[in-house]
């Protein structure tokens, strides 16, 4: 998959109205992520996207492993993409759903090793929900409608 796919796709999936607020969404993300996991996992993570995506999991990540919760992750990316808490978790699963089906199996295992699993506010499994449930598609993109959707919680942290 080369750029434009990638960035169609996202585009695609998120309902977003152009490739500059996809852009915006994807380079959230990645970055967040590439700051959140260790330097060798952000460039094996990299490996098999297209470069101009890859960049923003390495080349923008001025520090790699800092230590910071599945709430900070999802305010980071609010602040960087200018979207809201739930917009930004949902941006984020759907991106890392993408990224999902381009990497091998078993990068994704490693990023995942790398975040916690817990019932705390560390529970990075949230970011996975859509990764866990069997992936984006056409019946749940039909189900879904697309967007946000509301959380049994109720928190925008979920």
């Amino acid at each position: 998959m080369d750029f434009d796919e990638f960035t169609g796709q996202v585009t695609h999936r998120l309902e977003l109205p152009g490739t500059g607020q996809s852009v915006r969404a994807i380079r959230a993300t990645l970055m967040t992520l590439g700051q959140r996991i260790q330097k060798d996992e952000a460039k094996d993570l990299a490996s098999s996207l297209p470069m101009e995506v890859d960049w923003y999991l390495t080349g923008a990540v001025a520090e790699h492993g800092e230590r910071f919760d599945w709430h900070e992750f999802i305010t980071r990316v609010s602040e960087i993409e200018g979207v809201d808490l739930p917009t930004a978790a949902y941006h984020a699963r759907v991106i890392v759903d993408l990224v999902n089906s381009l990497v091998p199996e078993s990068e994704i295992q490693q990023v995942r090793n790398q975040l916690p699993e817990d019932e705390d506010a560390e529970n990075w499994g949230q970011l996975f929900t859509l990764v866990d449930s069997g992936g984006w598609g056409d019946a749940q993109e039909s189900q879904t409608g697309g967007g946000p959707q509301p959380t049994d919680e109720g928190d925008a942290s979920a």
